[in-house]
C-alpha cells in the first residue's frame, strides 16, 4: 500500500506543475488581455481635453470603473473555466449557496479593484499638484491597475481559500479607510469614531460608507467558506452546528453592513445598533465556533480568550475610565477580529482537506430526515477520508 501511494504521488506531482503552469500562463494572458481592453476603454473615455488625476472632472473615475469591470470579469471567466463542474454533484441547497459565494465575490473584487484605482489617483494627486494628465496618459494609467486586476482576480478564481478571503477583507477595508481619510470633509475626524468619516456628501462620505457595505458582504461570504471548510472536516452530521456558525456569520457581516447605510446624521440610533451588534455579533460567532469544533487547537482558543478580554478592556478604557475615544475603541476591536479571524482561517486551512465535498442531504437543518440514498453524510472520527 505505501509503495502504492509513493507511486500515485510521484505520478500526481508533474500534473500539479503542468496545472499550476497552465494557470500562470493563463493569469498571465488575461492581464495582458484587460491592459488592452483598459488602453482602449481609456483613450476612448478620456479623449478630448487634458484632465487633473483626482478630483471633480478627474480621470480617476472612469479608470476605476474600467478596472472593476476588468477585474469582475477576469474572477468571472476564470471561476467558470476552473470550477464549472464543482458544484455538479452537489443538492441544490450546497449548489445554491456557492453561487451565491461567487456572485458576491465578483462584485467585491470589482469593488477592490475600484478603490485601489481611487485611492491611488489621490495619492498621486498629491505628488503631482496641479498636474493635468493628457489622455494617453489617462489610458495608461487606466490599463495599468486594469491588467494587475485582471491578473488577481484570474488567478482567485481558480485557487481562492478562505484564509486568501480573510486577507482580501483586511486589503479592501484598509484601502477604502485610506481613501475615505484623503478625501473626508471633516480633517478632525479621528477626535470622535470613524463613523465621522461617512458624514457628509462628498467622496470620502461614498467612499467610507461604501467600503463597509462591501466589507460585511465579505464578512458573510467568510462565513459561508468556513462553513465548507467545516463541512469538508466534520461531514454531513454536522451541519447543522455549521449553519449556526455561518448564521452567525452573516450576523455579523449584515450588521456591519448596517454601519454603511445607516450613516449617523440620517439614523443615529440604527447606526449605533448596527455598530455595537457587530462587535456583540462577531464575539458571540467566536465562542459558538469553539463550542461546534470536535478538536480546539490551542493556538484558536488562546486567540479568542485574547478577543474576549482584548475588546473588553477596550471598552471599560472607552466608558466609563474615559480613556481613550470611540475611534481608538473601533481599532482595537477590528484589529483584534482580524488576529482571530487570520488565526481562525489557518487553522482551518492546516486541517482542513483541499478536495471540494458535496453533500448527502437534501437539507442542512436536518440531516438525517433528508440524506440521499445510499450516502455515506458523516465521516468516522469526525474526519474527511476515514
Amino acid at each position: 500500500m505505501a509503495d502504492a501511494a509513493a507511486r500515485a504521488s510521484r505520478a500526481g506531482a508533474p500534473d500539479a506543475v503542468a496545472d499550476e503552469r497552465r494557470l500562470e500562463s493563463r493569469s498571465i494572458a488575461a492581464g495582458w488581455i484587460g491592459f488592452a481592453v483598459g488602453l482602449v476603454a481609456g483613450l476612448v473615455l478620456l479623449a478630448g481635453d487634458a484632465r487633473p488625476i483626482a478630483g471633480p472632472g478627474s480621470l480617476a473615475l472612469p479608470a476605476a470603473a474600467v478596472a472593476a469591470v476588468v477585474a469582475a470579469a477576469a474572477f468571472a471567466v476564470s471561476t467558470l473555466l476552473h470550477r464549472r463542474g464543482e458544484t455538479a454533484p452537489m443538492p441544490e441547497w450546497q449548489r445554491l449557496v456557492s453561487n451565491v459565494s461567487g456572485v458576491a465575490l465578483t462584485i467585491a473584487f470589482a469593488a477592490v479593484a475600484a478603490l485601489g484605482v481611487l485611492a491611488g489617483a489621490e495619492v498621486l494627486a498629491l505628488g503631482l499638484v496641479g498636474f493635468d494628465a493628457l489622455p494617453i496618459f489617462g489610458a495608461a494609467l487606466t490599463a495599468v491597475p486594469s491588467a494587475g486586476g485582471a491578473w488577481l482576480a484570474f488567478q482567485a478564481g481558480a485557487t481562492l481559500r478562505t484564509r486568501d478571503l480573510a486577507t482580501l477583507l483586511f486589503v479592501f477595508l484598509t484601502i477604502g479607510t485610506v481613501l475615505a481619510m484623503l478625501t473626508a470633509d471633516d480633517a478632525r475626524w479621528w477626535e470622535r469614531n470613524f463613523s465621522q468619516l461617512g458624514i457628509g456628501s462628498g467622496p470620502g462620505a461614498w467612499a467610507f460608507n461604501g467600503t463597509i457595505v462591501v466589507a460585511g458582504l465579505l464578512v458573510v461570504v467568510i462565513g459561508l467558506y468556513v462553513g465548507r471548510d467545516l463541512h469538508r472536516w466534520l461531514g454531513d452530521a454536522a451541519l447543522p452546528r455549521i449553519a449556526a456558525v455561518v448564521v452567525g456569520f452573516a450576523a455579523s457581516g449584515a450588521l456591519l453592513a448596517g454601519v454603511g447605510l445607516f450613516p449617523l446624521p440620517d439614523a443615529r440610533l440604527t447606526h449605533n445598533i448596527s455598530a455595537f451588534g457587530t462587535i456583540g455579533a462577531f464575539a458571540a460567532t467566536a465562542v459558538l465556533l469553539l463550542v461546534v469544533l470536535p478538536e480546539r487547537p490551542r493556538a484558536l482558543v488562546l486567540t479568542t480568550a485574547g478577543l474576549g478580554l482584548g475588546v473588553g478592556a477596550a471598552l471599560l478604557l472607552w466608558r466609563p475610565l474615559g480613556l481613550i475615544n470611540a475611534a481608538a475603541l473601533e481599532v482595537v476591536a477590528v484589529g483584534l477580529a482580524f488576529v482571530w479571524m487570520t488565526t481562525l482561517v489557518r487553522t482551518l486551512a492546516a486541517l482542513v482537506p483541499g478536495d471540494s465535498r458535496p453533500a448527502g442531504t437534501r437539507t442542512p437543518l436536518h440531516p438525517e430526515r433528508g440524506a440521499a440514498s445510499g450516502s455515506t453524510a458523516a465521516p468516522g472520527a469526525g474526519r474527511v477520508g476515514t
